[in-house]
């Protein structure tokens, strides 16, 4: 494999790892929207309250990484779950504007909380893969950058098999598609509406806890937030399988910019992607056409 082909085939490669997470937090997000059409801007908040969490439990506490990742995934659910339950509930039926500005309220919330009790300086922690690589034909990637796409393929199929064949799953996209009719036929809308918040909330731990590792434990891994929206806007807005195609996108996006674009264009190119698919596509690439009459 000559030099070229090599480099192309490693950003390729870092970029799928990278993807994954954008789609494991694009994913969190379009659930919620789905479910209630509340844009959750503090999605990215759980992930870093995941992260700290993680990181105290793992360091601080001594645990083993698997059991601390089951109990920040637990906490991050529970997390969710209250604050639909307890916040987001009180604004149902009220105008999608008020549900964006609650969520970017309870975003800075748990940003400041986080800082207040953890500190704002940056950290890491050690996971079972941490400086191992592997060889991938011919590519030498990390373990981590491995695990990370192993997870997201999990996620993944575990929710499609949940929502194809559960009663909560059905039930789920029963409410999100008509939570009247939803509740007619017997559907607890409220409840599930909650559940599903805590869903989205043990994608964003699991993200959290992959993501922290490679850009340390930090108040500033709420960016990612921003990402997942270009990757779904880019996906398509309120289509799960276009959240994981966008994801996936916006990774690699990235990464060929890097290298062959001009420097600084790697930080903006997700933005970039973001305004051109609004301009010359609104709907994603795998969004439905929504039309309305002026």
């Amino acid at each position: 494999m000559n030099s070229s082909l090599q480099v192309f085939a490693q950003l390729t490669a870092n970029g799928i790892a990278v993807g994954a997470i954008y789609a494991l937090v694009a994913l969190g997000i379009v659930l919620i929207y789905k479910a209630t059409e509340v844009l959750n801007f503090a999605h990215g908040d759980l992930l870093v309250v995941s992260a700290f969490t993680a990181w105290g439990l793992i360091t601080v506490m001594g645990l083993p990484f698997w059991l601390a990742m089951l109990i920040t995934v637990a906490m991050a659910s529970l997390l969710a779950y209250g604050l639909d339950a307890l916040v987001i509930r009180r604004i149902a039926g009220q105008p999608q504007f008020a549900g964006v500005m609650l969520t970017i309220a309870l975003a800075f919330m748990l940003r400041g909380l986080v800082s207040m009790v953890f500190g704002p300086e940056s950290r890491n922690y050690a996971t079972p893969w941490t400086n191992q690589t592997a060889e991938v034909g011919g590519l030498v990637v990390t373990q981590l950058q491995l695990v990370i796409l192993g997870f997201a393929l999990a996620v993944t199929v575990v929710l499609f098999l949940f929502f194809r064949h559960t009663r909560l799953g059905v039930a789920m996209q029963a409410a999100s598609q008509n939570q009247l009719a939803a509740y007619l036929n017997g559907v607890r809308v409220k409840r599930v509406n909650s559940l599903v918040w805590a869903l989205a909330g043990a994608t964003a731990a699991v993200a959290g806890v992959l993501l922290a590792p490679i850009t340390l434990v930090d108040i500033s891994l709420w960016f990612v937030t921003l990402k997942a929206l270009a990757a779904l806007v880019l996906g398509g807005f309120g289509s799960i399988p276009g959240a994981i195609l966008g994801g996936l996108l916006i990774g690699l996006i990235e990464q060929y910019a890097g290298v062959y674009m001009p420097q600084g264009t790697k930080d903006i190119v997700a933005y970039l992607v973001l305004i051109a698919v609004l301009i010359i596509r609104p709907r994603g690439l795998l969004g439905e056409a929504h039309g309305r009459r002026v």
